[in-house]
Protein backbone atom coordinates (compact mmCIF):
# COMPACT_ATOMS: atom_id res chain seq x y z
CA UNK A 1 0.00 0.00 0.00
CA UNK A 2 1.13 3.54 -0.75
CA UNK A 3 0.01 6.57 1.23
CA UNK A 4 0.25 10.11 -0.14
CA UNK A 5 -0.09 13.32 1.88
CA UNK A 6 -0.18 16.65 0.05
CA UNK A 7 -0.20 19.86 2.07
CA UNK A 8 -1.18 23.20 0.54
CA UNK A 9 -0.74 26.59 2.22
CA UNK A 10 -3.03 28.88 0.20
CA UNK A 11 -2.87 32.65 -0.21
CA UNK A 12 -5.62 34.24 1.91
CA UNK A 13 -7.37 35.84 -1.07
CA UNK A 14 -7.29 32.57 -3.07
CA UNK A 15 -8.70 30.29 -0.34
CA UNK A 16 -12.20 30.04 -1.83
CA UNK A 17 -10.88 29.40 -5.35
CA UNK A 18 -8.59 26.58 -4.21
CA UNK A 19 -11.32 25.09 -2.01
CA UNK A 20 -13.72 24.94 -4.98
CA UNK A 21 -11.03 23.32 -7.11
CA UNK A 22 -10.37 20.70 -4.42
CA UNK A 23 -14.08 19.94 -4.07
CA UNK A 24 -14.18 19.01 -7.74
CA UNK A 25 -11.54 16.35 -7.01
CA UNK A 26 -13.44 14.39 -4.39
CA UNK A 27 -15.38 11.87 -6.47
CA UNK A 28 -13.13 11.07 -9.40
CA UNK A 29 -9.93 9.77 -7.73
CA UNK A 30 -11.88 7.44 -5.46
CA UNK A 31 -13.20 5.77 -8.64
CA UNK A 32 -9.73 5.36 -10.16
CA UNK A 33 -8.29 1.87 -10.36
CA UNK A 34 -6.19 1.12 -7.29
CA UNK A 35 -7.44 4.03 -5.18
CA UNK A 36 -8.27 2.77 -1.68
CA UNK A 37 -9.21 6.16 -0.20
CA UNK A 38 -9.03 9.85 -1.04
CA UNK A 39 -9.83 12.68 1.35
CA UNK A 40 -9.47 16.44 1.44
CA UNK A 41 -9.16 18.20 4.78
CA UNK A 42 -9.04 21.79 5.98
CA UNK A 43 -6.95 22.74 9.01
CA UNK A 44 -9.18 23.63 11.98
CA UNK A 45 -7.00 26.51 13.13
CA UNK A 46 -5.81 27.85 9.77
CA UNK A 47 -8.42 27.66 6.99
CA UNK A 48 -5.73 28.45 4.42
CA UNK A 49 -4.08 25.05 4.92
CA UNK A 50 -5.52 22.07 3.04
CA UNK A 51 -4.33 18.48 3.18
CA UNK A 52 -5.10 15.73 0.69
CA UNK A 53 -4.56 12.18 1.93
CA UNK A 54 -4.89 9.23 -0.42
CA UNK A 55 -4.04 5.54 -0.31
CA UNK A 56 -3.22 3.39 -3.32
CA UNK A 57 -2.89 -0.37 -3.83
CA UNK A 58 0.34 -0.11 -5.83
CA UNK A 59 2.83 2.41 -7.18
CA UNK A 60 1.61 1.92 -10.76
CA UNK A 61 -1.87 3.14 -9.75
CA UNK A 62 -0.42 6.21 -8.05
CA UNK A 63 1.81 6.90 -11.06
CA UNK A 64 -1.24 6.75 -13.35
CA UNK A 65 -3.07 9.19 -11.08
CA UNK A 66 -0.10 11.57 -11.00
CA UNK A 67 -0.03 11.62 -14.83
CA UNK A 68 -3.75 12.44 -15.02
CA UNK A 69 -5.26 15.78 -16.06
CA UNK A 70 -6.82 16.11 -12.59
CA UNK A 71 -3.43 15.92 -10.90
CA UNK A 72 -2.09 18.47 -13.40
CA UNK A 73 -4.86 20.86 -12.29
CA UNK A 74 -3.75 20.37 -8.69
CA UNK A 75 -0.16 21.17 -9.64
CA UNK A 76 -1.47 24.21 -11.51
CA UNK A 77 -2.63 25.77 -8.24
CA UNK A 78 0.98 26.58 -7.31
CA UNK A 79 0.50 30.26 -8.18
CA UNK A 80 -2.29 30.39 -5.55
CA UNK A 81 -0.07 29.11 -2.73
CA UNK A 82 2.11 30.85 -0.14
CA UNK A 83 4.73 28.13 -0.44
CA UNK A 84 5.35 25.08 -2.66
CA UNK A 85 3.17 21.99 -2.32
CA UNK A 86 4.50 19.52 0.23
CA UNK A 87 4.14 15.97 -1.06
CA UNK A 88 4.98 13.00 1.15
CA UNK A 89 4.78 9.46 -0.26
CA UNK A 90 5.04 6.50 2.13
CA UNK A 91 4.92 2.80 1.43
CA UNK A 92 3.85 -0.01 3.70
CA UNK A 93 4.13 -3.65 2.79
CA UNK A 94 1.92 -6.31 4.32
CA UNK A 95 5.05 -7.92 5.69
CA UNK A 96 6.06 -4.71 7.52
CA UNK A 97 2.58 -4.39 9.06
CA UNK A 98 2.63 -7.96 10.37
CA UNK A 99 6.12 -7.47 11.83
CA UNK A 100 5.04 -4.25 13.56
CA UNK A 101 1.96 -5.88 15.07
CA UNK A 102 3.99 -8.87 16.27
CA UNK A 103 6.59 -6.55 17.83
CA UNK A 104 3.95 -4.54 19.69
CA UNK A 105 2.19 -7.65 20.97
CA UNK A 106 5.39 -9.10 22.50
Amino acid sequence: MISVRITMNVLQEKQKEVFQTLLSFIEQPANEKGCLSYGIFSDIEDKRVFTIISEWEARQHLDHHMKSDRFSVLLGTKSLLCEPLKIQISTVSDHEVIEAVNFIRK
